[in-house]
C-alpha cells in the first residue's frame, strides 16, 4: 500500500510537467499502463519512449489533478485534466480518471479512462 506521501508526491511531479522523472521514479521495470481498450503497454522503459513520443508531439502539456486522489489498500483513484497543445497552437482537454495499483512504493498498473473524442479521435 503506497503512503499518503508518495502518491502526493507521485502527482505533484506530474502537476510540475515531470513525467518522465515520475515514470522513472515510480514505476517498477515491469509496470504495465493501459490506455482505455488499447493493448497495454509493458515496462518502464516502453513506459518512458510512449511518454517520451506524446510530449515530442505536443508543444506544451499540463497536468492538473481535480480533488484529492483516493487511496484504498493498493488501490489508488485520481481524476485529472490534462492539456495538450500542439505545434500550431491548438489545445485539446482531457479529463480522465486514472486507476493505480501499487506494490508498497512503487507503481505496478495503471489504466486510465476517458472518452477519446476528447483528442479528436
Amino acid at each position: 500500500m503506497p503512503s499518503r506521501d508518495i502518491v502526493e508526491a507521485f502527482a505533484q511531479r506530474l502537476e510540475a510537467g515531470d513525467f518522465i522523472g515520475a515514470i522513472e521514479q515510480f514505476c517498477t521495470p515491469d509496470a504495465v499502463t493501459y490506455e482505455n481498450n488499447a493493448a497495454p503497454t509493458v515496462g518502464r522503459d516502453k513506459l518512458v519512449a510512449k511518454e517520451r513520443g506524446v510530449l515530442a508531439a505536443s508543444k506544451d502539456v499540463k497536468a492538473v489533478r481535480i480533488g484529492p486522489s483516493l487511496i484504498e489498500g493498493d488501490h489508488v483513484a485520481t481524476r485529472w485534466v490534462f492539456s495538450f497543445t500542439n505545434a500550431e497552437g491548438v489545445t485539446r482537454t482531457l479529463d480522465e480518471i486514472a486507476w493505480q495499483t501499487w506494490r508498497g512504493d512503487q507503481l505496478i498498473e495503471e489504466r486510465f479512462y476517458y472518452d477519446p473524442k476528447q483528442l479528436g479521435r
